[in-house]
């Protein structure tokens, strides 16, 4: 395949269930042109991936400003005004028990530190994007979870807070993960619902990903199918064998056998 990031959002939209069009994330020292500067005021980084899925615009440090967390994580420039209010927030979380002193290390940074993240469409981004977001539901995620099993050989980490720390995890290594969210990120976004859950993918990979995901979504599909078929006659006493159970849901559809194998 080809790397069209057009193309990549709408087989990605196609073969899974999003709660959002694909977000796509660039950093880069410089604002290409025709990419507008965002106005206004947001209360955490994070809002800018839903602000994301309509329009592209590009961010500097000091549109992140009001979340020291996010700017931590994303390695921005920032004033010691700032550096101060993230300690302030630090010893809040610790307080709390929710960030201890000793769980700051191991949050994920990002290795560059970019003048600006760019943030759009997948499908009408300018820019290669160096993070792509998706927004699902669990049986979506399954489908992803799948895919970074046959791609990476193995699981991706499942991460809680900071929600935006996924960003760096994903850019840093590589690889992909997911992220279940935070409570900061689930008051920001209405996209962020309790059935939702964030899936980042690395630009480097996304037009694998995005066919991989397409196989495994239609597998997914049939043999949802298959088991579906297969627990009702189990439910009316039978024993099928597994050719008959194939055979059963083929005659459902009314369709050869060998045609739901090949899609």
């Amino acid at each position: 395949m080809n790397f069209n990031p057009s193309q990549i959002a709408q087989t990605l939209t196609a073969s899974i269930t999003l709660s959002l069009p694909p977000v796509a994330i660039c950093f880069t020292d410089r604002v290409p042109a025709g990419i507008r500067n965002w106005t206004g005021r947001v209360p955490a980084g994070c809002r800018f991936w839903q602000e994301a899925a309509t329009e592209v615009f590009a961010t500097s440090p000091g549109d992140h400003d009001l979340c020291s967390i996010g700017t931590f994580t994303h390695n921005l420039e920032t004033t010691e005004a700032h550096d101060a209010e993230r300690r302030d927030a630090l010893k809040i979380f610790a307080d709390l028990g929710y960030v201890r002193e000793q769980d700051v290390a191991s949050i994920p940074v990002l290795e560059s530190r970019p003048s600006y993240v760019v943030y759009g469409p997948l499908a009408t981004i300018p820019l290669a994007p160096d993070v792509v977001l998706l927004f699902g539901k669990a049986d979506q995620m399954l489908i992803l979870s799948e895919a970074t099993q046959q791609l990476e050989g193995g699981l991706p980490p499942a991460m809680g807070r900071p929600a935006c720390a996924i960003i760096p995890q994903a850019y840093n290594t590589g690889r992909a993960a997911l992220s279940l969210g935070c409570c900061g990120a689930r008051a920001y976004l209405d996209v962020l619902t309790d059935d939702v859950a964030l899936w980042a993918i690395p630009g480097s990979k996304l037009d694998i990903y995005a066919e991989r995901i397409a196989v495994l979504a239609k597998a997914n599909a049939v043999l949802t199918s298959f088991h579906q078929v297969r627990r009702k006659d189990v439910e009316y006493g039978r024993n099928p064998t597994i050719k008959e159970s194939l055979a059963a849901m083929a005659s459902r559809n009314q369709v050869e056998p060998q045609q739901i194998l090949r899609g």
